[in-house]
């Protein structure tokens, strides 16, 4: 996790620094509107994404405090992704991109 010394001084730049690559962004996406995922759904739903991506980002998602790792007892073993609290709070952020997104599209 970041300490505060670490972060930009502006909070846009904060925001970006946590979550401003294409694939944090889809990650989180999947997140919050299809709930907790295993890193194979991730596969399946952000085209392009590779194995090691994935792995780098969940786990800086993670030490950033946005995404939780559960790990369960089972064999094999079975692992689930999901927001954490603070991670829940990017969805107003999430949506607003996406009606952004979809009137930029209407626009063109």
């Amino acid at each position: 996790m970041l300490t505060k010394d670490e972060l930009p001084d502006c909070p846009v730049a904060t925001t970006v620094q946590l979550i401003g690559n294409k694939w944090k962004l889809l990650i989180i996406r999947n997140l919050i509107y299809k709930g907790k995922q295993r890193f194979g759904d991730f596969l399946k739903t952000i085209p392009a994404i590779s194995k090691k991506v994935l792995t780098d980002d969940l786990r800086a998602l993670e030490g950033d405090g946005l995404v939780e790792r559960q790990v369960f007892a089972e064999v094999p073993p079975r692992v689930e992704y999901s927001l954490t609290t603070l991670g829940l709070s990017l969805k107003p952020i999430l949506e607003a991109m996406s009606e952004w997104g979809a009137d930029y599209k209407a626009h063109l």
